[in-house]
């Protein structure tokens, strides 16, 4: 009897844990074997385009366009292939973003949203290939722009856009392992986005476009500093030096509401001068409970409630801006 319960223990088959449904990143502590990676969905390929912040591509664009509009009239296929242009290229970012992060290991305790390339659930090259489709999907939009146009010098801002896209965590040196990538997104989701839109239409730059383009860069900046905020400890540790690991919680924390308070200050200008523009100063019922927020927050989670409020009121904040301009 012995003999037949030893063999019917030796063929029995081990029950399939929970080791499978396990987070793919992590290990099995039990069998110290990787757990089952699932196939990145196509729900995943579409957070991994991270959509919540493409109002860093919409808003610049609104602006610009309305300003074009009350200077000179607005041109719409040049708006939209602006938009094109702004969108792809955020979403090439973002993807580029998750692959380069993925691949240094930057992203293995990740504590937010989970990456395509991090969490294994695509391939490092399959993740680099959708990057560069929709960067070479922004430059089709951006040649088109410069045909349509005959300003051949564009050309060479598109390329730098590109290439700044690209090394933002990307390269050897990328500058958002260095601190920048605020300042960056100030730049280009500001005044090269902003600038950009309305000279194309009307080759003429009116002087209220540098508040836009401050109001549009801001908002830009304060969305990438709240994400970075959230990540601090974590990017600490693994060497990506980010604007609130090089000052610190705290500091960092209080540049957010500086720079919200900067966007709403480039709104002053617009009141002044359009009816209805004051009326976009009701947005600071969002970002006045975002900042306490960002102040007090203890939890990842508090803060990513704060990145999802600040795309809100940006986005809020640009086209009821661009609509008073406009109308």
């Amino acid at each position: 009897m012995a003999a037949k319960t030893t063999k019917k223990t030796a063929r029995k088959k081990p029950a399939r844990g929970a080791a499978t449904r396990t987070n793919p990143s992590r290990v099995s502590a039990a069998s110290g074997n990787p757990a089952k990676v699932q196939k990145a969905t196509a729900r995943d390929w579409i957070a991994g385009a991270r959509l919540r912040t493409l109002s860093l591509a919409i808003v610049p664009v609104a602006l610009g366009t309305a300003l074009a509009y009350v200077t000179l009239g607005y041109n719409l296929a040049l708006a939209l292939l602006c938009l094109a242009v702004a969108v792809f290229l955020q979403i090439g970012v973002n993807y580029a973003n998750d692959y380069s992060d993925g691949v240094r290991g930057t992203d293995a305790l990740r504590v937010g949203p989970s990456r395509l390339t991090g969490s294994g659930a695509a391939k490092p090259r399959t993740v680099l290939t959708v990057a560069l489709v929709f960067f070479g999907l922004a430059a089709a939009a951006g040649l088109a722009i410069v045909v349509l146009t005959g300003i051949w010098w564009l050309l060479a801002v598109g390329a730098v856009a590109i290439v700044a896209a690209w090394f933002y965590t990307g390269g050897k040196l990328p500058y958002g392992y260095l601190g920048l990538g605020e300042l960056v997104a100030f730049l280009f989701f500001g005044l090269v986005a902003t600038i950009g839109t309305v000279y194309v239409q009307i080759e003429q730059v009116p002087f209220e476009t540098w508040f836009a383009a401050a109001l549009a860069g801001l908002f830009a900046a304060a969305i990438m500093l709240v994400n970075n905020i959230r990540d601090r400890e974590l990017d600490a540790r693994a060497g990506k030096k980010t604007f609130a690991v090089r000052v610190g919680d705290l500091p960092a924390r209080i540049v957010f509401v500086v720079l919200l308070a900067g966007a709403y200050g480039a709104v002053v200008p617009f009141a002044l001068l359009y009816t209805w523009a004051p009326a976009v100063f009701f947005t600071l019922l969002i970002t006045a409970p975002v900042a306490l927020i960002v102040l007090l927050a203890k939890t990842p989670g508090e803060l990513v409630l704060a990145l999802k409020l600040t795309s809100l009121a940006a986005l809020l904040t640009g086209l009821g801006l661009a609509a008073a301009i406009a109308f």
